[in-house]
């Protein structure tokens, strides 16, 4: 992929909607959810999917979790094929917070040991390698050009002393992609393994897996349209063996993945669901909905440039997610951010994330296919009033 500069959308105009799209889903028509990228949306198709299974187990739970294993691996073929990955090489887990933890566990790492990150990362990940290890932090200034240069800031941070590097492939805050093959090259050239959080890649980038990263995983409830509670972590054939089962289980002489997968007695009903998502995103047209969605939040990040004191961030032209730097007044804190997000949703009914910086913090904005142009409208002249002042 390549990394556009600010500002060179190309006047694309607003896209119309996206047919049948809104119809899909079960959102609250009077809010506008501009920020499909936090916690995704269950479409209706999969949402009904996972009702069945719950009253399949209801029904008869001894036929239903005893048929759950192999059920599993039914699901993950499903999945792999839609990602491209090993079925043998990935595992079904609940959320990508569980699977850094598995994929750390499985490093063995101690104190001694010096892990990578970036201030972009997302907070559990980054905590979950601070309790294993000695961190090193990457600052990558939100303002980087383009991804050659984030990746020089980042091989820039390296030490004799680093042995992992756990990156976002895209980052949840500034929307920038971080891990992309090249860095991963360059990180395995110099013997540094590599744990990609690629929390927003499923659905939303057509190879989610390029690069080859030593551990990778990815939500699926989000741009994949499966449901909360379904995500993927796959793992080179080096590592496979030391992943460990979060709870032992009768599944543990099977090894990876299955023994991760089965974890006894709870709802699996969410990962037996998910390959539904990937298989309407793949009926609606995969490449169709992507542009679809990437036009949109460029139209929208359009509109919010517009305003005074907000500047479009660099910007993969490729994403559905993109991020404006705020008046550096303002979203100093997570506080001061999560202040304003929620005065944008009392007052102006727009849902949007709003990340905290030092210098000033930022507001991203999500395209998808239950939105319309005019909802991006609507927050544009919404917060100019909301900003003006502060």
């Amino acid at each position: 992929m390549t990394t556009r500069q600010t500002g060179e959308d190309g006047g694309t105009g607003a896209p119309g909607a996206f047919p049948g799209g809104a119809a899909l889903f079960r959102l609250r028509p009077e809010v506008a959810h501009l920020n499909h990228g936090s916690f995704g949306a269950v479409p209706l198709p999969v949402s009904e999917a996972r009702r069945l299974l719950t009253e399949e187990a209801d029904a008869d739970p001894d036929a239903f979790f005893l048929s759950v294993p192999e059920r599993l691996a039914a699901a993950r073929h499903r999945i792999a094929a839609h990602l491209d990955a090993d079925p043998e090489g990935i595992a079904l887990v609940q959320n990508a917070t569980e699977a850094a933890n598995l994929a750390l566990d499985a490093l063995g790492l101690g104190p001694e040991d010096e892990v990578l990150v970036t201030d972009h990362g997302y907070g559990t990940v980054v905590a979950a390698a601070a309790r294993r290890a000695r961190l090193v932090t990457a600052a990558l200034d939100p303002d980087l050009p383009d991804e050659e240069a984030v990746a020089e800031a980042v091989l820039g941070a390296l030490t004799p002393r680093t042995t992992v590097a756990v990156l976002d492939q895209i980052s949840s805050p500034t929307a920038r992609i971080i891990a992309g093959p090249r860095l991963l090259a360059a990180l395995r050239e110099r013997g540094v393994r590599t744990v990609v959080d690629g929390a927003h890649a499923p659905g939303m980038l057509a190879r989610p897996l390029a690069g080859e990263p030593d551990f990778w995983f990815g939500n699926l409830h989000k741009w994949a349209y499966a449901p909360p509670g379904s995500a993927v972590l796959a793992v080179a054939a080096p590592y496979r063996a030391e992943v460990p089962a979060p709870v032992p289980s009768w599944e543990d002489a099977h090894g990876f993945p299955r023994a991760v997968e089965y974890r006894a007695t709870v709802d699996y009903t969410a990962l037996l669901a998910a390959p539904e998502g990937l298989e309407l995103l793949a009926s609606l047209g995969a490449a169709q909905v992507r542009r679809h969605n990437a036009q949109l939040v460029a139209h929208g990040t359009e509109l919010l440039a517009g305003l005074p004191g907000l500047t479009p961030m660099p910007y993969d032209p490729e994403l559905a997610m993109r991020s404006l730097r705020l008046p550096d007044r303002l979203a100093r804190t997570q506080d001061e951010a999560a202040a304003l997000r929620e005065e944008i949703a009392a007052r102006l009914g727009c849902r949007v994330l709003v990340w905290g910086w030092p210098t000033g913090g930022g507001l991203r904005l999500c395209g998808q296919i239950y939105n319309r142009a005019e909802e991006y409208e609507r927050l544009a002249a919404g917060l100019k009033g909301l900003l003006d002042g502060r």
